[in-house]
């Protein structure tokens, strides 16, 4: 016999092959307060970062595991579960490589006006080469800040380093490895003051919620861009806006929102000098293939009463 198995979103085929035949599951979205299978559920595996609080988990008295499709669990009150002794896992060094890939990715689109040269290059108004359009701003040789030097921050500093870019650096503390990556410590002001790219690879925590707010873009140089592939919150979205609107700085590119989605009518999606992906930091085959055998890895072993190959709490 099978589990009973909460899922807040649709799993696609390629996660749900590697479950048992047995095993059954719920839609968060089909379940009413007062639906009795709540009573049935074993575990909740979280795909698409849905807000998890005592509340929800109080519902499902048989409730063993809840586990993560991703590293970041900000959306997980984790201290509800450790009061419950319910084990939340997530799937971290996974994605390290593919996240910071996709930092470059954002990085190099914004520096060098990759979407409005694509949507110029396909539209009747592209008639002749002009060598005075487009003029983006250097990668190679510039300097390049990274809040977060954790194992995806690291990443991004290997891909720094291949394009000869200064790198300096902002942590609680200073990593005693950064030599390995010819990292510089500085304090959040002067990576701020100096940095031509600035990329935040770090957690959303309470400490780092609105991080990048008015005065921080304010610091930053006139012909700075900024990369955002941690969470939304760590960025101050109107004041971006702002920032890009007035021309505090020189671009931004973000991979995560908050909300997100931003709403159709929000401001900066009205922008030329900001670049917007759809959460895709780690959104390739190979990754995404080893991030969902962890993910239900870590739940068998929750009901199993074992130890999760990745524990959170």
């Amino acid at each position: 016999m099978g589990s009973h198995i909460l899922l807040d979103v649709p799993l696609p085929p390629s996660v749900l092959d590697l479950f048992d035949p047995g095993d059954e599951f719920h839609l968060l979205a089909d379940l009413t307060e007062e639906d009795a299978r709540w009573r049935l559920i074993d575990a909740y595996l979280t795909y698409g970062h849905p807000p998890t609080d005592g509340e929800i988990m109080d519902r499902m008295p048989n409730l063993k595991v809840v586990s993560n499709f991703g590293v970041g669990v900000d959306h997980i009150d984790t201290e509800a579960a450790r009061e419950r002794g319910i084990p939340v896992g997530n799937t971290p060094n996974l994605l390290d490589g593919a996240t910071a890939d996709m930092t470059f990715t954002l990085l190099m689109a914004a520096a060098r006006r990759v979407v409005v040269g694509d949507r110029f290059a396909r539209s009747p108004e592209f008639t002749h080469y002009d060598p005075s359009i487009l003029h983006g701003y250097e990668v190679h040789g510039s300097t390049i800040g990274i809040i977060g030097m954790g194992s995806i921050g690291k990443q991004v500093a290997k891909r720094a380093n291949g394009f000869d870019m200064e790198i300096v650096y902002h942590n609680r503390r200073p990593d005693p490895d950064d030599h390995l990556y010819q990292a510089r410590y500085v304090s959040l002001e002067s990576l701020l003051e100096i940095s031509d790219f600035v990329t935040l690879n770090c957690p959303l925590t309470d400490e780092t919620r609105g991080l990048i707010d008015e005065a921080a873009l304010k610091r930053m140089k006139k012909t700075a861009i900024l990369v955002n592939l941690a969470r939304g919150g760590v960025v101050d979205h109107e004041a971006l806006y702002h920032a890009l609107r007035n021309d505090w700085i020189a671009g931004a590119a973000l991979d995560v929102t908050e909300p997100e989605p931003l709403p159709r009518d929000h401001p900066l999606l009205t922008l030329d000098n900001l670049v917007i992906a759809p959460h895709l930091g780690s959104a390739t085959t190979r990754t995404r293939h080893a991030m969902a055998r962890l993910t239900v890895d870590n739940l068998r072993a929750g009901l199993a009463g074992r130890p999760l190959p990745s524990r959170v709490v």
